[in-house]
Parts: C-alpha cells; sequence; structure tokens
C-alpha cells in the first residue's frame, strides 16, 4: 500500500503542469467551462502536492497559484505555504512567499501576523534583495501590530548605506505613519539627514515621509518648519541648474519632486507667517511662472495647455512676471490645435497694456487674418476692446478698429459700429483722414457690413472733405462726384447689404445732397426708388426724404447738417449726439416747438399726410394758474419726477450676479437707459467679461463700450455697461442677454431671456 501510494504521488507529480504550459492551456480554452476544467484540474495537482510537503517544487505551485488567484479563482489554500516559503533559507523561496504574502494576506486574516518574525529576521540579515523584500511586504499588508514590532528595524535602515534600502524603508515608514500616527517620534531624526540625499527616489520619498508627518503631528509640523530654508535651496536647484538629467521629463527636471515639495511647502507655510516670508520671494518670481514658461516649449500639447491655463489664473496677480513669456504664448496662437490657440488668445488679450499695445495688437491682427472662424468674434472684439482701453493715439485707434473690420467685420460686437462713429466724430482734426481710408476700404470690399456701415456715416458727414483731394496724412486721391454717388448706389443694390446698411447708404446719399456742388436729380431718383421698397423702415425713410426734397427744401441743409463733435466718456454728450444723429436720419419725430411762428417746422411730423395747409398744431397747453407765468418769462418748466424703477436681477451663477437698473430721461419718453451691473463674490476673478443684448425689431439698441472685462472677486468694484433702447412704439419690452467669461479657468458662456422687465421700462 505504501509503494502504491508513492507511485500515485509520482504520477500526479509527473502530469502536474509548469506555469508557462499552464498559462497556454487556459489562454487556449474556448469557453469557460473549458477554462474551469484546466484550473480545477492543477489546483487538485497543488494541493496533493502542499499535503505530500515537497520543499523542493513548492515555490513552483504556489506561482501558479498565484496566477490563478489573479484570473479570480479562490486561492486561499496556499496562504500557509506562502509562510513556510517565506521562512525558507532560500531566495528563490523567499521571493515567491513574499509575493503570496502580498497578494493573499491582509490584516482581516489572523495568518499575516504569524510572518512578523520572519520578517523581523529578514530585515537584520543585511541581504539587500531580502531586506526588499521584507519592506515592500511591510509596507503592502503591514497592520497596525506589526508596525509597532517594526518600527525599530525599518528606523535603522533609513541610514543603511544602500540607497535601494534606504528608498524603501522610507516607503515604509510612509505606511506605518499612516498606520500608527504616534510612531511620528522614531522618523524625527532620520528625515533631517535624509533631506540631504542626492539620490531622487530617497529624497523624493523623504519629502513624503516629512509630509505624513506635518499632516498628523503638530509637533513635527513645528520641527520641519526649521528645514524651510533648506526646502527652498532644493527647489530652486532643481528650477535653475537642473537635478538629475535621467529623471528629466521633457526638459523639466525631477517634476514629481518639485511638484512634492511644492505641497510640503503648502503645508509648512499655513497660518506660519515667517515660513511663508522665506519661500514667498522664490515661489513668487522664481517658480510659478519659469516652469509655466518652460512648459509652454513642451512638445506636448496637454502640458502647454496645462501651462496657458495656469498662466491665465496668474497673469491677474502677477501681470509683469507673465509678461517674460509673451513672445513664447504668441507663438502658441498659430498652434492646430483649437483649445490651445484658444486660451493662448485668452492669455495674449490679457497681457496687452499700454507698454506693449502696439506689439501685440500687430501679433493679434495677423492672428485675425488666418485664425479659425470660431475664434473670429473673440480675437476681433478683444482687439477692439484692447485698443479701446490702451490706443496710445486716436488715428492709431481708428487705424486699428478698420483693419479689424476690413478682416472680421462680421465678427465684431454690435456696437463697434456706434463706437467708430462716436471716435471719427470726436476727432475733428481727423475727419479727412478717416474718410478717405473709408472710402478706399468700400471700394476693395462691399461684404463687411459694420465696415460698409462705419464708411457710409463717414461719407455722409465728411463728404466734402472726400471731394477737396487735400489731405496730408495720406496718398493723393482724386475722387469725383459720380464715383461717391455710384459706389453708394453699389452698397444699396447689393445682395450683401443688410437692411440697416441700406438705411445708413440711403442717409449717406442724403447729406451728400446738401455737401456735393453738382445736381441732386441723381440722389433724387435713387431716394424716390427705394420709396415702393419692401422693407417698412427704409420705405419710410425715403419716403420722408422725398417729402423733404418736395416740400421743404429751403430747411434741407438746417437738418442734415453735421453731426457736432462728440466728447467720448460723458453720458449728457453721449445723449445729445444720438439726439442730433435720430434729427439727422429724420427716423425719430422732431420735438414740439413752442413757437407759433415754427409752424412749417411742424409740417415735418405729418410728411405723409398730404398739404402743408393741413398739418395739425400741437395742443394747446395746460392753462394751470402758474403755466402762463412761467411760459410768458420763458422759465424752466420742471415735470414732477417720475417715481423710480426698480432694479433687476436676471443672473447669478458661483458668485457672479448680473443686476439691471432703469432710467427713462423725461425729456426722451422713448428712450430707456439700462445699467448692466456685475458683480462677483466668489474667491476667483472672472477674466474676459463680455455682456451681450438684443432686442426685436422693433426696438433700436446700441451698447455703450464696458468699464472694463474683469469682475473682481470677492464683492470687489463693479464692472457696468449702458445699454440705451429706444422704443417709439412703446411695446413691451423683451431682452435677449449672451453672456461669455472666464472662471477658475473654465470658459463659460449663458444665453436667456429676460422677460419680466417692469412695466415701467415700457409704459
Amino acid at each position: 500500500m505504501r509503494s502504491g501510494g508513492l507511485v500515485l504521488r509520482m504520477v500526479a507529480s509527473s502530469s502536474s503542469l509548469k506555469l508557462q504550459d499552464l498559462i497556454q492551456e487556459i489562454r487556449e480554452a474556448k469557453t469557460q467551462a473549458q477554462e474551469r476544467e484546466v484550473i480545477q484540474k492543477e489546483c487538485a495537482h497543488i494541493r496533493a502536492s502542499f499535503r505530500d510537503g515537497d520543499p523542493l517544487h513548492r515555490h513552483r505551485q504556489l506561482a501558479k497559484l498565484l496566477y490563478v488567484h489573479m484570473l479570480g479563482y479562490p486561492a486561499h489554500f496556499g496562504q500557509m505555504e506562502c509562510l513556510k516559503l517565506i521562512a525558507s533559507p532560500r531566495f528563490t523561496d523567499k521571493r515567491v512567499g513574499y509575493l503570496g504574502a502580498m497578494l493573499l494576506l491582509d490584516e482581516r486574516q489572523d495568518a499575516h501576523l504569524l510572518i512578523t518574525n520572519s520578517i523581523k529576521n529578514d530585515l537584520s540579515q543585511g541581504i539587500q534583495a531580502v531586506q526588499g523584500l521584507a519592506l515592500c511586504t511591510l509596507s503592502a499588508t503591514g497592520s497596525a501590530e506589526m508596525c509597532r514590532d517594526l518600527a525599530t528595524e525599518v528606523e535603522k535602515l533609513l541610514l543603511q548605506p544602500s540607497a535601494y534600502v534606504r528608498k524603501k524603508a522610507v516607503l515604509t515608514a510612509v505606511h506605518m505613519i499612516r498606520k500608527v500616527p504616534e510612531l511620528s517620534n522614531i522618523f524625527l531624526p532620520p528625515c533631517a539627514q535624509l533631506l540631504h540625499e542626492h539620490h531622487h527616489g530617497v529624497l523624493l520619498g523623504t519629502i513624503t515621509l516629512i509630509t505624513e508627518l506635518c499632516e498628523r503631528s503638530p509637533a513635527a509640523l513645528k520641527h520641519f518648519r526649521k528645514m524651510v530654508p533648506q526646502l527652498v535651496h532644493i527647489l530652486r536647484t532643481l528650477v535653475t541648474t537642473g537635478y538629475s538629467t535621467e529623471h528629466s521629463i521633457s526638459g523639466v527636471s525631477d517634476p514629481f519632486l518639485q511638484v512634492q515639495i511644492l505641497r510640503l511647502l503648502r503645508i509648512l507655510g499655513r497660518n506660519h507667517e515667517e515660513s511663508s516670508e522665506t519661500m514667498n520671494d522664490l515661489l513668487a518670481q522664481v517658480l510659478a511662472v519659469n516652469i509655466l514658461g518652460r512648459f509652454l516649449l513642451n512638445s506636448d500639447r496637454n502640458i502647454r495647455y496645462v501651462a496657458l491655463t495656469s498662466l491665465l489664473r496668474l497673469v491677474q496677480s502677477d501681470h509683469s512676471a507673465v509678461q517674460r513669456h509673451r513672445p513664447t504664448v504668441v507663438e502658441c496662437l498659430r498652434e492646430p490645435d483649437g483649445s490651445l490657440s484658444r486660451r493662448a488668445l485668452e492669455l495674449s488679450l490679457a497681457l496687452v497694456n499700454s507698454s506693449n499695445v502696439r506689439a501685440m495688437t500687430q501679433e493679434l491682427q495677423g492672428f485675425l487674418e488666418s485664425c479659425p472662424p470660431d475664434l473670429q468674434a473673440d480675437c476681433a472684439s478683444g482687439i477692439l476692446l484692447a485698443a479701446e482701453r490702451f490706443a496710445p493715439t486716436k488715428r492709431w485707434h481708428i487705424d486699428t478698429t478698420l483693419r479689424v473690420l476690413m478682416t472680421a467685420g462680421t465678427h465684431v460686437r454690435d456696437d463697434a459700429v456706434a463706437n467708430l462713429t462716436q471716435l471719427i466724430g470726436g476727432a475733428q482734426e481727423l475727419h479727412a483722414y478717416s474718410v478717405r481710408r473709408l472710402y478706399s476700404a468700400l471700394a476693395e470690399d462691399i461684404s463687411q457690413q459694420p465696415l460698409v456701415q462705419v464708411a457710409a456715416w463717414c461719407i455722409g458727414e465728411y463728404g466734402d472733405l472726400l471731394l477737396e483731394g487735400s489731405c496730408e496724412e495720406t496718398e493723393p486721391l482724386q475722387v469725383e462726384e459720380e464715383e461717391v454717388l455710384a459706389l453708394l448706389e453699389r452698397v444699396l443694390q447689393s445682395h450683401m447689404s443688410l437692411p440697416a446698411t441700406r438705411g445708413y447708404a440711403l442717409t449717406a446719399l442724403m447729406k451728400l445732397s446738401t455737401r456735393l456742388h453738382g445736381d441732386n436729380n441723381r440722389i433724387r431718383q435713387v431716394v424716390s426708388v427705394y420709396g415702393s421698397c419692401l422693407d417698412v423702415e427704409l420705405q419710410q425713410r425715403a419716403v420722408e426724404y422725398n417729402t423733404l426734397f418736395r416740400k421743404y427744401d429751403h430747411m434741407r441743409a438746417a437738418i442734415l447738417e453735421k453731426i457736432p463733435l462728440v466728447e467720448r466718456g460723458g453720458s449728457q454728450a453721449d445723449e445729445e449726439a444720438k439726439e442730433s444723429k435720430e434729427t439727422a436720419q429724420l427716423s425719430e419725430a422732431a420735438p414740439v416747438p413752442t413757437e407759433p411762428q415754427a409752424s412749417k417746422l411742424l409740417d415735418l411730423l405729418d410728411l405723409l399726410d398730404g398739404p402743408s395747409g393741413d398739418a395739425q398744431h400741437p395742443p394747446p397747453l395746460d392753462p394751470t394758474p402758474g403755466g402762463a407765468l412761467i411760459h410768458l418769462l420763458n422759465l424752466p418748466c420742471a415735470p414732477p419726477p417720475p417715481a423710480p424703477i426698480p432694479n433687476l436681477k436676471v443672473f447669478e451663477r458661483e458668485g457672479l450676479q448680473l443686476n439691471l437698473s432703469f432710467v427713462r430721461p423725461p425729456g426722451t419718453p422713448t428712450l430707456l437707459l439700462i445699467t448692466v451691473t456685475a458683480t462677483n463674490t466668489s474667491g476667483g476673478d472672472v477674466t474676459h467679461f463680455i455682456c451681450q443684448a438684443a432686442v426685436p425689431k422693433s426696438f433700436q439698441l446700441q451698447l455703450q463700450a464696458p468699464s472694463g472685462d474683469t469682475v473682481p472677486a470677492q464683492g470687489g468694484l463693479p464692472t457696468t455697461q449702458l445699454l440705451r433702447i429706444l422704443n417709439p412704439k412703446k411695446a413691451p419690452l423683451r431682452l435677449k442677454l449672451r453672456l461669455t467669461y472666464n472662471h477658475f479657468g473654465q470658459s463659460v458662456q449663458e444665453i436667456f431671456e429676460v422677460n419680466n422687465l417692469p412695466v415701467e421700462t415700457w409704459q
């Protein structure tokens, strides 16, 4: 019987597969049932081998069992075999035994406590490979009891000559501190010596260990605050001279070590002024910006995107430091990746200031000519805002705006036309120069509608200067009256012209009738053609102009005179300019006069109702007792002030809030002034803030330039913008707003309607 059992064991051993053969057979199984059959058969052989106690093949059987365990099958019966292999004096057995212990044992099983003595013996052997295996197992599966028992042995290994052992001992100490925080005092003295390490792995592990100690022990935090200068020195060395070429990643020396030191410095400097001052100079001036600047040169797009995003956040707090990397940021504009070029555009616009506005604007205009269509609106709007804020001269401002309109006129903001006409109108010395530039641009291209509108307005206002041919600042340009009229007729007849553009061109023709010296028959013919236009507003304008020719020709020169100079920035001047422009274009009714001798002018109110003799006079004034005396003395009659219109909150998100306040000037009941106020109570600035508005076609909307494009954090100075809405029909007002801004590094766009405006805003 005994010889028969021996034969069976020999047969079982001979039929057991090698690890490579087992892996191949499992992979060749076509179904899960076949795989289970192979594994069950092999597990039976492994159990039999364990029962027989074969010491020579135990590590091979356990290796196969670990592979089975990795596939998800039960392997708990191999736990005790792991302990036997760990206790073996052979390194091949210890290697597989420690691997099995890390995979099959954990704190929930009492068996793991049995390897404590084996680990202690191996740590004191002095063989580096065996010490490394024991430290790895202790750091992976060590319980609190094991950590307390073996802390002294690990502390001794922290100062071993071998860097291999020191690195693994440091990582094991990190595990021990996390398991048993009261062991902190044991590891404080070795950490101070390990900071002088030159081995990358040991130093990285030491910084991690110190971080764990500081987070869990107030005494350790106080102890390591004395070492802030040494940590700063290590970081400065990494940044300025490089540390280890074999650990350099994409030109950045030891990025993981740098990040870990920064995390430790953050902990050490928290609520401690002395430590913060020690590290502040380096972190602010050298590290943050320089590291990010190097990231911009990286070939990895993800790294460049992170660098651009971080610099965009930093530019608000340290503008001058980020300026050093302006050439690199500008180069990122030409990245084929859309997300990179968009982030580079946002950062480039944030870097524009009064000292570099010429160079930056030139770079941005070059990018505008070749940028993708989805970036043209942001780029054009950003250039216009930068020119408005930092323009060195009015002529440069006009040239910059014209170039943007010529390149991407269809993508500019709605207020670009109004801002440029206001700028040109306020620069009397540049009237001749502007009208010549605009005429030349219009003759080349009539597809850019904002450019065509500004050019038509300017030709109508200053057409006489265009024909004089005397302007020292431009090349000689000889223009005939017929050429100017033909160009405006071409705009009127173009299928690309919007109704608003045709309105500008028709008004320009009408104004040229008082500035040109030739016959006005051609202008009268063009105007009369549009008296039957399908567009109601254009038709009304043409009919009024025709009536002005037929009935009130003697008043035409006075009505169509040039708009007076406008001083930018004054609300009263803006309102007067708007009223003058409305009068010149006859889009609004003339004010009711108080003198009966001006009855002829009153007929303009009734251009469509037949001869002037049928014109209606204004109703008599209310004969109040004091009214006669007031009018007799020509004193101003002050009506009672209207009741204030309540403010309205229309938007709130992540601390950004938008409020609307309303004012209706007493002298212009159809005009509503809306002040949009943006406030920010969050912890981060809202940058590149743009508010755009739209109203129904029966309204006229003009957006003034905002007070800024940054809404400061923590309830700083709010950003305001004025909206002027003309409501001639006093219809219920509906408003559509679009907000675009950057907040916490994220680009946000919100579009919403405001339908709950107070009744007082339109009645």
